[in-house]
């Protein structure tokens, strides 16, 4: 393993120059990216040719905010989550929290940012981030469990920050709804997990009317693509698509489960979309998928883990199969 490998997933250029092959002869299951993406209808065709109109930007933020079960007043649209939470961090302007392990971004959103178990009574005023379902182990933190952590950091003049990259497939967990002018929470959500379209680089940030207007002052007039709003517009209105993948998604985890099971490891998360397992050989593990062309994502500093995204299909789920009966 490489830190071409454990910074974030997704590099099949690094794969191909280290392993050998071509880009489609690869099985990326390094992301927790939805394999299996929304279809993008072909009578989709936003205007190349001009400025994305305003009304647009309200009316793809209105459709996110019924999705999401808040007012449209607190959701503002950003080109992607990650920028977001960068965003929010120089807004708040208060030194950072991060649970670990975590999506490295918690990190380093902050200027000055340390770990913590959990939020404690003299942690003084700090904004406190946490994603739920987590990155990279798949945990759950009960809503009120992160209720009781909010009134600490509040109560301290400190905010919570929930990144809900992940929450699509288990809607109940978010707290997405609690968000409300008065209260110092925010939520973060992502559009390219669940709906698989991680290139159209769109995301939400929930919060309270003065956040939201310091991320449009930063944004500015334009801060998404023509096919960003058409793309995000419709697909948040296709209900029947989004109930069917989440039946799906947990019907693979489960099958993908098991076959984990069979090779004697324990596959960790509740995310349908990712599972992690701990196993001292995660490094060799990670090389030879890698020489059946199947790339995962390694952690440098947890030499024993190693996580997966889903396969999308039989084919995958049995590729997958046969590779760990090759060692």
């Amino acid at each position: 393993m490489s830190g071409a490998f454990d910074w974030h997933g997704g590099r099949l250029d690094a794969a191909c120059a280290r392993f050998g092959g071509a880009r489609e002869e690869w099985l990326d299951l390094s992301t927790g990216i939805n394999p299996c993406p929304w279809p993008v209808p072909r009578d989709l065709a936003p205007d190349w040719h001009a400025l994305p109109d305003p009304s647009a930007l309200a009316g793809l933020e209105g459709i996110a905010a019924q999705y999401f079960g808040v007012d449209p007043s607190l959701c503002c649209a950003l080109p992607g989550s990650e920028i977001g939470l960068r965003l929010i961090a120089a807004i708040l302007g208060l030194p950072g929290r991060y649970i670990q392990p975590c999506y490295r971004t918690h990190a380093a959103m902050f200027s000055q940012a340390d770990p913590v178990v959990e939020p404690r009574d003299g942690d003084g005023a700090n904004a406190l981030v946490i994603a739920n379902p987590n990155n990279p182990d798949g945990r759950v933190t009960p809503p009120a469990m992160l209720r009781e952590w909010f009134a600490l950091q509040e109560e301290a003049g400190g905010w919570l920050i929930v990144d809900e990259a992940f929450v699509d497939t288990m809607p109940l967990v978010s707290i997405a709804p609690e968000v409300d002018p008065a209260r110092r929470l925010i939520v973060l959500r992502s559009f390219g997990k669940f709906f698989g379209l991680a290139g159209v680089r769109l995301g939400f940030a929930i919060a309270p009317p003065d956040v939201i207007s310091a991320l449009r002052d930063l944004l500015g007039d334009w801060p998404l693509s023509g096919a960003a709003l058409a793309i995000g517009e419709r697909a948040y209105s296709d209900s029947a698509w989004i109930n069917a993948t989440r039946t799906a998604l947990a019907a693979r985890a489960a099958q993908f489960d098991r076959i984990l099971s069979q090779h004697g490891m324990e596959p960790q998360g509740a995310s349908p979309l990712f599972r992690l397992v701990r196993a001292e050989n995660a490094g060799a593990l990670f090389d030879r998928l890698a020489r059946h062309r199947i790339l995962t994502r390694p952690f440098a500093d947890r030499s024993d883990w190693l996580r997966f995204g889903v396969p999308a299909n039989e084919a995958q789920m049995q590729r997958f199969a046969r590779a760990l009966d090759d060692g």
